[in-house]
């Protein structure tokens, strides 16, 4: 890559933007902690693996790095600027008997990946698995709403940022590791006031089946998740209207909204030897809402 070509790039990023000025969110904030817990002993399915979670401070990322812990995994715990939520994931996952290394920045920036990837292969000499779960979000009544620079910053963070970690990544993936993708369900149904959040989740479906093909002949297996109303600080911390939050998440056939543990155990099962036979593939945990795909 040529300096001019670099310098191109690296202009082109976006700053966070100050529509939602809570996001991404600190878990420890909320007055209704999410569950983050594992629900089952561990068994040994990522003994001895190294795996990358993005977003791994919070939510989704918190309950998925700390049941690969549990289940044996070291963990490289990447996150924007929570730190008091990263240090308690730390603090988990290392209850859980794991080493576990954090690092802190915007992986929509370039190069932020690499110093991911690189700090990870420093202190555990391998990636096995590599979990993209962090994102954001900025709902928005009215798409003439949607600012160019909160478009750019949406799919920066959300796609963007899959595309840096995977390449980074992709040197030290050998046969039999796994990419897991977070999609989500507004992928399948759509999601009226989160058009371009849901825009990029429908690429990250794309990327996904994609990079299956791409990389399914090396014996490296690429799946996503989709999931559907999930409590994380995501939503309450301005990724959805505070208008909407009392009845948020209570449209799905289970009524109501699902908890991070929930999730985590598909991420698990895309990741470990379970899932040997599937790779392109989206698992749906949502609630009961049935979607195509």
């Amino acid at each position: 890559m040529t300096q001019q070509k670099a310098n191109s790039q690296q202009a082109a990023f976006i700053e966070p933007i100050d529509e939602e000025p809570d996001l991404p969110g600190h878990e420890g904030a909320l007055e209704r902690k999410p569950e983050w817990q594992p629900r089952y002993p561990g068994s040994g399915r990522m003994k001895d693996k190294v795996a990358i979670v993005t977003g791994g401070d919070s939510g989704i990322g918190r309950a998925t790095a700390v049941l690969f812990a549990r289940e044996g995994a070291s963990i490289a715990i990447s996150y924007l600027e929570e730190h008091d939520d990263a240090a308690k994931t730390k603090e988990l996952c290392e209850a859980e008997g794991s080493q576990v290394l954090t690092l802190a920045g915007d992986l929509g920036a370039l190069g932020e990946a690499q110093k991911l990837v690189d700090a990870t292969i420093d202190r555990f000499g391998r990636i096995d698995s590599v979990i993209q779960i962090a994102g954001e979000q900025h709902p928005d009544y009215d798409v003439t709403d949607i600012t160019a620079e909160q478009l750019q910053r949406t799919f920066q963070s959300n796609i963007f940022s899959m595309f840096y970690v995977a390449q980074a990544a992709r040197p030290h993936l050998k046969e039999g590791a796994t990419i897991v993708n977070c999609s989500s369900v507004t992928m399948y149904q759509g999601a009226p006031i989160l058009l371009d959040y849901s825009a990029t989740k429908g690429a990250i479906t794309a990327f996904t089946r994609s990079l299956s093909g791409n990389l399914v002949d090396d014996g490296i297996r690429v799946n996503a998740v989709a999931p559907g109303p999930i409590w994380t600080p995501l939503n309450p911390c301005g990724g959805m209207p505070e208008e909407e939050m009392d009845t948020w998440g209570t449209g799905v056939p289970m009524g109501r909204p699902g908890e991070p543990n929930e999730v985590a155990p598909a991420f698990l099962f895309l990741a470990c030897e379970d899932s040997s036979y599937m790779s392109g593939q989206v698992l749906h945990p949502n609630g009961g809402s049935v979607v195509s795909g």
